[in-house]
């Protein structure tokens, strides 16, 4: 067993969506251990019913808690919204969602609360993201819509295909005109194709990114516990439960820089 700051941060997503959240992580905290785990074979989580992404993220987080690591961050929208109790019953370190950070910025950001949401349907349907805004900007309505093509076409790699941008504009519709002031992507997925969704709802609202905001939190918290890994060099591990050549390539096209390996877990875990 490794010394306390020594030890990972481990990061979870249903697939490449929470790549995102990782690449923020390694850009604040360098030299920290990082390990991904990218439920591929089961994906997408956000048609699934609560209990099976409960399952699953429980599976997964039994997985990674033998990596030797300090802290969990679940890199998962439909995740956090309907497996977050669950994880931190399950583990014996801390575990950071990607809603609550994404909620402070946009209720600091917008207090008039003109804010909206855009996420999977799992994600929309559990209300999280709703009850959170509600919270932090009392006697408020935020409009939210699921958005369930975009996760497979992000998947695909298709991040300013012509479809792509035609199914953004259907969806944002209803955010669009200055509806809202800021718009929180409740998907890991949707920072990939942020460039076409701010032309889609215009340059006067605010996309919010959960995987930036996440990443200030776990700063804080580690450095608030002295679990700050301040020098040495990082490192990275990555696991998929299916196709990893396919998540290479996206790997590679998210994080650039040299090809990394990529490691399957076959079930059970």
């Amino acid at each position: 067993m490794s010394r306390p700051s020594e030890r990972g941060i481990a990061v979870f997503d249903s697939g490449v969506g929470g790549l995102t959240v990782f690449k923020a992580l390694r850009k604040r905290m360098p030299n920290e251990r990082l390990i991904y785990f990218g439920d591929t074979a089961r994906l997408p989580y956000g048609s699934k019913s609560p209990g099976v992404v409960r399952r699953f993220s429980v599976e997964i987080a039994r997985f990674l808690s033998r990596r030797d690591i300090k802290l969990f961050v679940i890199a998962c929208n439909s995740a956090s919204a309907m497996a977050l109790g669950a994880l931190r019953k399950e583990l014996k370190v801390p575990v950071l969602d990607v809603i609550d950070p994404a909620v402070r910025s946009a209720a600091q950001y917008c207090p008039s609360g003109r804010i909206g949401v855009i996420g999977t349907a799992a994600t929309i349907k559990s209300g999280a993201y709703q009850k959170a805004l509600a919270k932090a900007t009392p006697r408020k309505r935020f409009p939210a819509r699921a958005c369930p093509l975009l996760v497979p076409l992000v998947e695909e790699g298709w991040w300013e295909h012509r479809v792509t941008r035609q199914v953004a504009r259907e969806y944002l519709e209803p955010f669009t005109g200055g509806a809202v002031s800021a718009l929180i992507l409740g998907c890991t997925h949707y920072p990939l194709i942020k460039p076409l969704l701010q032309k889609t709802v215009g340059a006067g609202t605010r996309l919010i990114d959960s995987g930036e905001e996440v990443s200030r939190v776990a700063d804080r918290l580690l450095r608030r516990k002295g679990l700050r890994r301040a020098s040495g060099r990082g490192s990275e591990a990555f696991y998929v439960s299916d196709g990893a050549e396919r998540f290479k390539n996206l790997l590679q096209r998210i994080l650039g820089g040299k090809r990394r390996r990529v490691r399957v877990v076959r079930f059970p875990f």
